[in-house]
């Protein structure tokens, strides 16, 4: 199978979809223990990278997305698909998964 080379600003999500760039986990907890790689929960935290045009409607036109990119959001647990390009490590997500923008 060939390698395919992406980067985040060619990649365009489709409908409804959210490109997210997931924040990068804790370390230690609150005592100051230090966490190993196997003890992390998985962030639902991340900054919105990209967004798709929006949903369709029954009547053909397009329902604009509510977030827009460089919100922080926060988003389902164990929704979207995992993407890691180079070092970083995002998520594609359906909008209807992110439960709210993060100020």
């Amino acid at each position: 199978m060939a390698a395919v080379s992406l980067s985040v600003s060619t990649l365009q999500p489709l409908g409804d979809r959210v490109f997210v760039k997931v924040s990068a986990s804790e370390e230690k907890t609150a005592g100051g223990i230090l966490l190993p790689d196997t003890a992390k929960e998985k962030p639902q935290v991340g900054e919105v990278v990209a967004v798709g045009p929006g949903k369709r409607s029954d009547d053909g036109s397009r329902q604009e997305p509510e977030v827009k990119v460089g919100q922080k959001v926060l988003y389902s647990k164990y929704a979207g698909t995992d993407i890691k390009l180079g070092t970083d490590e995002y998520v594609l997500l359906s909008e209807k998964d992110i439960l709210a923008i993060v100020s």
